[in-house]
């Protein structure tokens, strides 16, 4: 690569390397001049005398080149308001929380009560050979309801209340009651004493209450980290438009450039190779200005598929809001320590933790044998409508007129009672299926632990990172402003000097390579210091 100090052979002859020094870095970092544009008015006007380049703000000389751009004017306030509402990544949050909270009221389902009913009518006719049948063909009809509720209580309970009416009708000579209600009322029970019992039987409702907080805290992580996105977006499309000024500038500059470098070949004051440097430098202005309104239009268009919405009327938005001044950044430490605490996202990861050590303790009670503790405690009555039973020569007289509410309430009031309770074992002989799933859920919690103290290490790294950045920010904003004026008094000196005839164009193009790179890094530090900030808020929320 050619030096640049090899190349002045002496003030009037130049030997330019084009080529080489087209693709040098500071030679392509050109398109950032604009202080010293703006400073000797090389755009569309000629230059003037006596202004004080130095006692610019380096951010002045945008101000011009900026009210160019066309674009659609948008706030950073109105990003983040569009991205909340219509970005996919809020949707997806959303989606995802609605998903574990529908998960959430399915396993608490399980545990609501049930209320349950049935009714049947059945008929029949019947051939009977014994003389005790009352008829030669028994024509029963039958009408049996049932209704109840049952429930099963979280530490594994099963209960079940019921009450069963029977209506039956017969041709029988022989029966006493025509039609005839019974009734059966029980309450029944089912408690595991081992599997099933406690842990097993609630796993699946923590798991989903675990899941269902995670998902909320996700939930308000993703809208962070909308805005946060919304707001880096923006600041990129911000540093998108000064690099497109910046180029603007630069190539109006190196237009001037040219046909003052011509004027000068005119009136033999330069060699040609002077005019040639400064047609390279106006081509390689040229392609930096295209790449650079290309770089913006895909900033802009990246900032419109985040909020859903296209420019009404113009080809790109534009910024109107500028990067917030730097705050005096906490300790480290501090900042660590609070991220630890409030980041949503490894509180996140902690109910995760919990939410596999649910399955895990029910594994446990899973793998030992089935003891079930069980019982019932019931009722009976009887009602209906008596008739006499003619036997042979006696009569056999049945005074008995009530109807199905008696029969209910004799068991109801338990005048017939019963009961029943016992135990039930199932011992399988290997138990091979409830240990491996035992063991393989607690080889799982080990992993998400793991998984979680890996989100701690990733969430410690990154917020240190963030801290430093903007940390230094202030500092780097300071230093890039001394650059920017220490580069701009350069080109001041060197624009005196190239008018004088002491120095080159290609040496005045050099100078001013160094004010484009200082303006560039002045231009990126703001927009890393404020990016940087949104990222720390994300991370190391403040309690709220």
């Amino acid at each position: 690569m050619c030096q640049y100090h090899a190349l002045l052979l002496n003030p009037e002859n130049t030997i330019f390397c084009g080529t080489n020094v087209q693709n040098h870095q500071e030679f392509l970092g050109m398109r950032y001049i604009l202080l010293f544009l703006i400073a000797f008015n090389f755009t569309l006007i000629p230059a003037k005398a006596g202004i004080d380049v130095t006692s610019l703000p380096p951010d002045s000389a945008l101000s011009l080149a900026l009210t160019r751009i066309e674009g659609q004017n948008i706030s950073l306030a109105e990003v983040i308001s569009l991205a909340i509402d219509r970005s996919t990544m809020a949707k997806d949050a959303e989606a995802m929380l609605a998903s574990a909270h529908g998960n959430l009221n399915r396993e608490r389902g399980v545990f609501d009560p049930e209320l349950f009913g049935e009714v049947n009518s059945a008929s029949a006719k019947q051939p009977s050979a014994s003389p005790f049948s009352g008829a030669a063909v028994l024509n029963p009809k039958s009408t049996t309801g049932q209704v109840g509720a049952r429930i099963t209580l979280p530490i594994g309970t099963e209960l079940e209340a019921s009450m069963v009416g029977t209506k039956l009708e017969t041709n029988s000579t022989f029966s006493s009651l025509n039609p005839e209600y019974d009734a059966t009322g029980s309450l029944t029970f089912k408690q595991p004493l081992l599997k099933g019992f406690g842990p097993s039987a609630w796993a699946n409702r923590d798991q989903a209450q675990k899941g269902y907080e995670a998902a909320k805290l996700r939930y308000e992580q993703a809208m962070e980290r909308v805005r946060a996105v919304a707001e880096q977006s923006y600041w990129e499309l911000y540093a998108a438009e000064r690099d497109v000024a910046v180029s603007m500038v630069t190539r109006d500059l190196a237009l001037a450039l040219m046909q003052e470098a011509d004027l000068r070949v005119e009136t033999g004051l330069v060699g040609p190779n002077q005019a040639n440097n400064a047609k390279v430098f106006l081509a390689d202005q040229e392609l930096n200005l295209l790449d650079a309104q290309d770089y913006v239009s895909r900033a802009s268009d990246a900032l419109g598929s985040l909020i859903g919405q296209r420019p009404n009327g113009f080809l790109r938005f534009k910024t109107v809001d500028k990067p917030p001044q730097v705050a005096k950044a906490e300790l480290q430490e501090e900042v660590v320590a609070r991220a630890m605490t409030e980041n949503k996202e490894l509180r996140a990861a902690e109910l995760d933790v919990e939410g596999v050590k649910a399955f895990a303790r029910a594994a446990c009670w899973d793998a030992l044998p089935q003891l079930d503790l069980f019982g019932a405690l019931g009722g009976n009555g009887l009602a209906g409508t008596g008739r006499d039973v003619i036997f042979g020569s006696d009569t056999l007289r049945n005074d008995m007129d009530t109807k199905f509410g008696n029969a209910i309430d004799q068991a109801l009031n338990r005048d017939y009672p019963s009961w029943m309770i016992g135990v039930r074992l199932n011992v399988p002989i290997l138990q091979r299926g409830p240990q491996g799933e035992r063991n393989r859920l607690r080889a799982e919690v080990n992993r998400a632990e793991q998984r979680y103290i890996q989100t701690q290490h990733m969430l410690e790294e990154q917020v240190r990172a963030a801290h430093r950045e903007l940390e230094q920010g202030q500092e780097r904003l300071q230093l890039s402003e001394e650059n920017v004026k220490a580069s701009l008094d350069q080109v001041r000196i060197g624009l005196i000097e190239y008018k004088g005839g002491k120095t080159t164009a290609f040496e005045l193009v050099r100078l001013g390579a160094d004010l484009a790179n200082s303006q560039r890094r002045y231009s990126r530090t703001l927009v890393r210091t404020a990016k940087a900030a949104a990222e720390l808020r994300v991370l190391a929320p403040t309690h709220e």
